[in-house]
């Protein structure tokens, strides 16, 4: 048996037009009525069915003394012609959806890593397509996030799901992990230090989370897995400006993840220690709600979000 080019509407230049016609004459059962509803002529039209018979080696519809009925080939020709003006109407609806989305509000939330480097990159990249579109970042830590999320005041987070949380009608997607590494003021004597080793930075002035965050558990753990004291000479902070400020002005040592370090190195602000620390934080990812149906605008942005993190793995 012979089968059909799989692009035969395109050899056979099929038009909306001959779709409108076999809904018509589908509704209608007449030709001369369907042509009518179509602002056709009945030889037209006529000729139009005609034609699609011929390239598809079918008959379409039974020419009846009052009317016209549609074989099983035809019945299949109008359920495909609905579905494709359905497909194309929705596209419309899409595009529009789209335009408003590209000049629409985005909410994001966003905890302190991401918000250094992988969200002002996906930013960047979205507003070269949406200039118009407003995008609200709120910069909190994941426990904060989560609340604001879930009572509906952000469209989606970049952030951490913790054990303690209830991530029930949550959708999870990991994005990088987040290593921490340990800065100082520019200048400070240990970056002249060779080899530096834990047992060098142990007793050292330190600026570090307070307890009962991760961090502080994982920094702490580190010296214990050692065999070393932890470090006892501590301001506990999480004010970036005061750690800033501290850091600049004393020889105290800091604990931060390194993306946020590197890039305030870029400035000159601090320097990354020569050691390599075997402390790190769980990885962060993209978190929303498994019922909230994100703008036009968010899943651009949610979009760019993930481009931007492949990038940058």
């Amino acid at each position: 048996m012979e089968t059909l080019n799989p692009n035969w509407f395109l050899k056979a230049r099929l038009k909306t037009r001959q779709l409108l016609l076999l809904i018509a004459l589908d509704d209608h059962r007449n030709i001369h009525r369907a042509a009518e509803a179509l602002h056709m002529t009945q030889p037209a039209a006529s000729k139009q069915i005609k034609d699609l018979e011929e390239m598809l080696d079918v008959k379409l519809f039974e020419r009846l003394p009052r009317g016209m009925e549609p074989t099983m080939f035809g019945e299949t020709m109008v359920r495909h012609a609905r579905m494709a003006l359905t497909s194309l109407a929705l596209a419309h609806d899409d595009i529009l959806a789209l335009k408003a989305g590209l000049a629409g509000q985005v909410e994001v939330g966003v905890i302190m890593t991401p918000a250094m480097a992988l969200l002002p990159r996906a930013i960047s990249r979205i507003k070269q397509h949406a200039p118009m579109l407003r995008i609200g970042a709120h910069v909190e830590a994941s426990n904060i996030l989560l609340d604001k999320l879930q009572h509906g005041t952000l469209d989606f987070m970049i952030g951490r799901i913790l054990e303690k949380e209830n991530s029930a009608g949550l959708i999870y997607e990991e994005l990088n992990e987040e290593p921490a590494c340990a800065v100082v003021r520019v200048g400070h004597p240990l970056m002249e230090v060779p080899k530096l080793e834990l047992k060098h930075i142990a007793d050292q002035p330190w600026i570090l989370p307070p307890h009962g965050s991760i961090l502080r558990h994982r920094f702490d753990m580190m010296f214990r897995r050692a065999g070393l004291d932890i470090p006892v000479n501590v301001v506990d902070t999480t004010a970036l400006l005061l750690i800033t400020a501290l850091l600049q002005q004393t020889d105290s040592l800091h604990v931060m993840p390194v993306d946020v370090a590197q890039y305030y190195a870029s400035l000159n602000v601090l320097s990354i220690l020569p050691i390599e620390l075997p402390c790190k934080m769980d990885a962060f990812g993209i978190i929303r709600q498994k019922d909230h149906l994100l703008s036009p605008g968010a899943e651009l942005l949610l979009q760019a979000v993930r481009d931007t993190a492949l990038e940058m793995a």
